[in-house]
């Protein structure tokens, strides 16, 4: 009698052990809440960015950061047409000046992000382009710069050109790009035997050597201004990761790929 009450106790006591993890999966504990920021940003920053995003989910695990990058004109355009976006990142003051006079722009969060350098690069083991003025020898038909109209670096490029005096000798020469990276690309390959690009793309290349690294007094100011949007769906996020931006630890990364930062 006793080993039968036990034989019941025991396969009670079975039961139950199994049923409680069956219940746990059939009530699991609700999950964490994830955050997802966009941050649309100019296409030089892609590197660097890329490194910062898991610095920062090292302490922030409920945050995913999903980048948007291209030239800053394009990124505006996008923006304006209210594609989403939560942080803004430009390469020029301009684009984040149209946004800011629309009130698009979440007071005090604008600041500047980094600064940059220009740079005249060609491919490596090119030996005809040893400054500007070599631009207008003859065996130098393509100088890549990015399209004025909505990539920064086009704009320096032409402001550089032309406080040289050497747009009307090599505007026919001119190929456009619809981003920096494009104009990287193209001296690269050789389709450029030159190209004004940003001093941190050319840091990243093995493929292109620096000929001149144009003094500042050449071109506007090359910052970027970042921005938390009005339209972001987690502006609280996007301001403690735009924060985080300003921090010692996001200024050592920008400074390990050649930018300049806010002391």
């Amino acid at each position: 009698m006793r080993s039968k009450q036990f034989l019941i106790f025991l396969s009670v006591a079975l039961i139950s052990f199994l049923l409680v993890p069956g219940l746990r999966l059939v009530n699991p504990e609700p999950a964490q809440a994830t955050t997802t920021l966009l941050v649309s940003a100019a296409a030089s920053l892609k590197e660097v960015l890329e490194e910062i995003n898991p610095l920062y989910r090292r302490n922030h695990h409920d945050v995913n950061l999903t980048f948007n990058f291209g030239a800053s004109g394009a990124l505006l355009q996008q923006i304006e047409q209210g594609a989403p976006a939560d942080i803004f990142i430009s390469a020029a003051k301009g684009q984040m000046d149209t946004l800011d006079q629309k009130g698009a722009l979440v007071p005090g969060t604008r600041t500047n992000l980094a600064a940059n350098k220009l740079v005249l690069i060609v491919p490596n083991g090119s030996a005809g382009v040893v400054s500007f003025d070599s631009l207008k020898l003859p065996e130098v038909k393509r100088i890549a710069i990015g399209e004025p109209r909505s990539v920064p670096a086009g704009q320096y490029a032409e402001q550089v050109l032309q406080k040289l005096n050497l747009m009307d000798a090599v505007k026919p020469k001119l190929v456009y790009a619809n981003n920096v990276r494009q104009v990287l690309a193209a001296v690269e390959s050789g389709n450029a035997e030159a190209g004004l690009v940003y001093l941190t793309d050319a840091k990243i290349s093995s493929k292109v050597k620096i000929v001149v690294i144009v003094a500042d007094s050449y071109h506007s100011p090359i910052v970027y201004p970042m921005a938390v949007l009005k339209s972001s769906k987690n502006i609280t996020a996007a301001k403690a990761f735009v924060q985080y931006l300003t921090s010692s630890e996001a200024k050592s990364a920008l400074r390990k790929y050649g930018f300049s930062v806010p002391k």
